[in-house]
């Protein structure tokens, strides 16, 4: 399975969920509180491209493979 290393990117960086969803200018916190906490299944290019953004970091970096299988749907 993917993951998104959002929360583990923010932590080094001693950010908060907050800072980047003021940072990413989304008009729902129930969308960024998915992507951020990987709830989601799917993720727009634009939105990968302003993270690897603001949190300075090359977008392959955002991601992590796990040995975990998602369950079904």
């Amino acid at each position: 399975m993917i993951r998104l290393r959002i929360l583990q990117i923010l932590d080094e960086q001693n950010h908060t969920k907050y800072w980047l969803y003021k940072r990413m200018d989304m008009l729902s916190y129930r969308n960024f509180k998915n992507i951020v906490e990987n709830e989601t299944s799917s993720i727009r290019f634009e939105t990968l491209d302003k993270l690897s953004r603001i949190l300075n970091v090359p977008v392959g970096d955002l991601f992590e493979q796990t040995e975990e299988e998602r369950g079904s749907d």
